[in-house]
């Protein structure tokens, strides 16, 4: 007997429901790339770097974190994150320039991919997001001053994960046949899985958040993207765990891509 997974696959190829309309499509990084570059020199790092990216406009795409998108990529959908710590939302991945990079352009995140149906009926992914001020600077002076021969230099080295101060993100999507997928957004303090760069698994306790990042603790979650029609019991027992679930602050955002 054919599985749940595999009869919607067979509706998708036989075109008789759209389910791979909405999927992980999305870039992750749109700054920096050669589709973005108008200038007279052909320097694409230079013309749109990750500091433009937060106020200035893209032509030819989008990027997010554990974003989605149509499969026209008109409507795009990601996370908007902050720690109360960051000057900035934490909005895309952020990465090193081929020029600041000590081995090339890197990205310098933590991130999982922890599930994915072939129709992306329901994808899973986590995202670790530290409680302090994100070391931007700080990342790309020291990786630019090592050389080839050093070993790069990551974001666990800087110290921003130490005591385990950080959250896991986890963003997990759910669609049903003819409606657009429902997010939810669980970040979590309190617990690490042997470290940021380390596999999930084995948890402890993390301190209790402090300051900036116990005022964020204390909020709850917005989400944007939910659909109409008759949902599943899974997404359903998701929409109503990120209505009782007490989280840091997270705020999703939906930005309209102007392609033609």
């Amino acid at each position: 007997m054919p599985g749940a997974e595999q009869r919607r696959l067979e509706e998708a190829n036989a075109s008789l429901l759209p389910w791979k309309r909405w999927g992980p499509y999305l870039s992750e990084r749109q700054w920096g790339t050669v589709r973005e570059d108008y200038s007279d020199t052909g320097e694409a790092w230079e013309y749109f770097p990750h500091d433009h990216a937060r106020s200035r406009a893209y032509r030819w795409g989008e990027d997010g974190i554990a974003g989605i998108s149509d499969d026209k990529q008109r409507l795009c959908f990601a996370i908007a994150l902050w720690n109360g710590a960051d000057p900035i939302l934490k909005e895309r991945l952020f990465g090193l320039s081929n020029a600041e990079g000590n081995h090339g352009e890197d990205v310098k995140e933590y991130y999982y991919y922890l599930d994915c149906t072939p129709t992306h009926s329901y994808m899973r992914y986590l995202y670790k997001y530290p409680q302090r001020a994100f070391p931007y600077a700080d990342l790309v002076e020291t990786n630019r001053r090592r050389s080839r021969r050093e070993f790069e230099y990551e974001l666990i080295d800087t110290g921003v994960f130490d005591d385990y101060r950080y959250f896991d993100v986890f963003v997990e999507y759910a669609t049903a046949a003819r409606a657009r997928p429902r997010c939810t957004s669980c970040p979590r303090s309190g617990t690490a899985t042997a470290g940021p760069g380390g596999p999930a698994g084995r948890s402890r306790r993390s301190p209790r958040p402090t300051g900036a990042h116990r005022a964020a603790a204390r909020s709850s979650p917005r989400t944007t993207a939910s659909g109409s029609g008759s949902w599943s019991r899974r997404a359903r027992r998701l929409s109503s765990s990120a209505r009782t679930r007490r989280t840091p602050s997270v705020c999703s955002a939906s930005r309209t891509s102007t392609d033609t």
